[in-house]
C-alpha cells in the first residue's frame, strides 16, 4: 500500500509539473515598431539596438517582459522580435502571409502585438474597418500555434479609432487587449523626461519608466 501511495503521489507530481511546463510561454513573439525595436540611427541621435528610447537594452519592455517570465517559469524563453512599422504605414495592401512567413514558422506560445503609433489617422469608418480587418488577419497569421496566447497592447500615444480597431481585432482571435492609454498622459513616462534628445521623435518615445509601465501592463495580462 505504501509503495502504491508513493507511486501515485509521484505520478500526480509529475503530471502537475508537466502541465505547468506546457502552460509556460516557452516561445514568445514580440511584434511592434520602434518602441519594440529600432537599430542605431545617428542622424536622429539614436544609438541603441533595442526599444526606443530605453537607456539600455535590458530596460526596454521586451527584455523586461522576457526577464520576468523567465524568472516565473524557471527558464529563459526563446524570443523573436520583429519591427513591423512598414505594416503600420502600408497595411491596406500589405502582403501579410509573405512578410510574416518567418513569424508564423516560429509558432510562438505567446504573441505580443504592440503597434498603432505609425498608422495614419483613420478618418472615416471605412478606414477603421479596414485597419481592423488587416490587424485581425495579421493576428491570425501570427497565431500559427493554435494554442498560442495573444496579447494586443493599445497605442502609447492613445488614439480612440486605432485602439478600438485593435481591440476588436484582438477579440476576434480570442486575445487579451491591454489598455495603456493612461501612460501617454504622464510626462514622466517619456524619454525626454529622463535625458535630452536632439530629435523630438526619439524624445517622444517611452523612456525607462514608460517601458517598465508597458511591461507591467503586459505581464498582468499573461495567464
Amino acid at each position: 500500500m505504501f509503495r502504491f501511495r508513493f507511486a501515485l503521489a509521484a505520478l500526480l507530481c509529475f503530471a502537475s509539473s508537466a502541465s505547468a511546463e506546457t502552460l509556460a510561454p516557452q516561445k514568445i513573439l514580440f511584434v511592434g515598431n520602434s518602441i519594440t525595436l529600432h537599430g542605431p540611427k545617428a542622424d536622429i541621435d539614436w544609438h541603441g539596438n533595442w526599444g526606443m528610447a530605453a537607456t539600455s537594452e535590458d530596460k526596454d519592455y521586451v527584455h523586461l517582459v522576457t526577464k520576468a517570465l523567465a524568472a516565473k517559469q524557471g527558464a529563459t524563453p526563446v524570443t523573436m522580435v520583429k519591427n513591423v512599422a512598414d505594416f503600420e504605414r502600408n497595411h491596406l495592401d500589405y502582403d501579410i502571409a509573405g512578410k510574416f512567413k518567418d513569424a508564423a514558422a516560429f509558432k510562438a506560445d505567446l504573441v505580443i502585438l504592440c503597434i498603432g503609433e505609425n498608422v495614419a489617422a483613420l478618418k472615416a469608418p471605412a478606414d477603421q474597418a479596414k485597419y481592423q480587418e488587416q490587424v485581425t488577419a495579421l493576428l491570425k497569421t501570427l497565431k500559427s500555434n493554435p494554442q498560442a496566447a495573444i496579447i494586443v497592447r493599445s497605442s502609447f500615444w492613445a488614439n480612440e479609432a486605432k485602439d478600438t480597431a485593435m481591440r476588436k481585432a484582438c477579440e476576434a482571435v480570442g486575445g487579451t487587449f491591454v489598455d495603456i492609454s493612461a501612460l501617454g498622459k504622464d510626462e514622466q513616462n517619456y524619454g525626454r523626461s529622463e535625458r535630452p534628445y536632439k530629435h523630438a521623435g526619439v524624445a517622444n518615445h517611452p523612456g525607462d519608466r514608460g517601458m517598465a509601465a508597458i511591461a507591467d501592463a503586459i505581464l498582468k495580462a499573461v495567464k
